[in-house]
């Protein structure tokens, strides 16, 4: 018989640390014995990576809660003070930038203007970096050790834009990573909907692309805005005929509604969409109901290839939703559901800090101190 290897009981171990982690955070408050039973760890073993977990800062005890039954249990929540993740977007012509606690608690939420998907790389670059060191500031001076930085980029973002930025940083001691926006504001939906294993984010910027959780975990290349919607329509940039970034990429949806193509401010943009639409202009009304339509053929070929619970509407799309929506779900059958996300304005800056306290629940836990 082969001797068990000491990695290898570490690596048991650091599993089933990251599953009573993951545990905690779902069904918290819950006592030692909930875990047990849940997870068909002895309580022994239960109790030794509780012990440790709270060592590391990540778990604490919140009191004591009496049953008919034996002695009253003492349960355990996540211990948000310690530790802060950071999240930040780069959008069409701004920066959002989240931090939040490993509770989920949010400790900032800052909104800055940023160069256009046009501009320098090196002006993104530098943007990106000063307003990723004053979140780190600020973070840090309230005693906090950031456990990671992630960066949600729409496609075609800088190269190497991860190394950049932590060379701007001074190499720090947390991991920074950069990540598809669409896939990190999947995440956030995600863990918004707990019981969820299959969604879609539709997220809208100067293109279309696609979050896709699959059976609870994300997968890549989602850039849906290349699927073709109308097959008649006008010619896209990739050589194909009726894209759907043709209709609901923000040059497209702003050509489309408004009528316009030099486009200072597409935030600006957008809000006089809404506002038309909320008037109840004809023009504009009519116009989403078309672009809902295409979106509608969309859904229709990601329900057949994905069979999603659920497609959420975000960026740009999720403010549109009243119009699009109705429009785009008239042909569709009972699944998927397709809804705007209930975490934007801030979806890809949330997902970007999911994702680092993500890795705990992977087994890549902080030092004790």
């Amino acid at each position: 018989m082969t001797a068990t290897r000491p990695a290898d009981l570490m690596d048991v171990r650091a599993t089933n640390l990251a599953l009573v982690l993951r545990h905690v955070r779902v069904h918290a408050p819950c006592s030692r014995a909930d875990i047990a039973t849940a997870t068909g760890l002895n309580k022994a073993t239960v109790s030794s990576l509780v012990t440790e977990l709270i060592e590391r800062r990540l778990l604490r005890e919140s009191g004591l809660v009496g049953s008919r039954i034996g002695r009253p249990a003492t349960m355990l929540t996540l211990e948000g003070r310690p530790y802060a993740a950071i999240g930040i977007e780069i959008a069409a012509d701004h920066l959002n930038a989240v931090a939040v606690d490993f509770t989920g608690t949010r400790l900032l939420t800052w909104r800055r203007a940023a160069p256009g998907p046009d501009a320098p790389p090196g002006r993104t670059v530098a943007a990106v970096a000063a307003l990723a060191a004053r979140v780190v500031g600020k973070v840090t001076g309230q005693g906090r050790t950031v456990l990671g930085l992630t960066l949600g980029a729409p496609e075609g973002a800088v190269e190497g834009l991860a190394a950049l930025l932590n060379r701007s940083l001074h190499d720090p001691a947390f991991e920074v990573v950069v990540e598809p926006a669409a896939v990190l504001a999947a995440l956030a939906d995600q863990r918004e909907r707990p019981g969820c294993t299959d969604l879609v984010h539709l997220h809208g910027g100067i293109g279309v692309t696609a979050g896709i959780i699959a059976d609870g975990r994300p997968l890549r290349g989602g850039r849906v805005g290349h699927l073709v919607v109308d097959p008649g329509g006008a010619e896209c940039a990739c050589g194909r005929r009726g894209c759907l970034d043709l209709d609901l990429g923000l040059p497209g949806l702003v050509r489309g509604v408004l009528g316009e193509v030099d486009v200072p401010d597409w935030g600006a943009a957008v809000e006089r969409i809404v506002a038309l639409a909320q008037a109840g202009d004809a023009t504009t009304v009519g116009a989403l109901t078309a672009a809902g339509a295409r979106l509608g053929v969309a859904v229709q070929t990601l329900a057949d290839v994905l069979d999603p619970e659920v497609v959420l509407l975000g960026g740009v799309l999720a403010p549109l939703a009243p119009w699009l929506v109705p429009a785009a779900t008239a042909g569709l059958g009972r699944r998927p559901v397709v809804a705007p996300s209930t975490v934007e304005p801030n979806a890809v800056a949330l997902g970007g800090a999911a994702l680092a306290f993500a890795r705990l629940e992977e087994g890549a836990l902080p030092a004790t101190s």
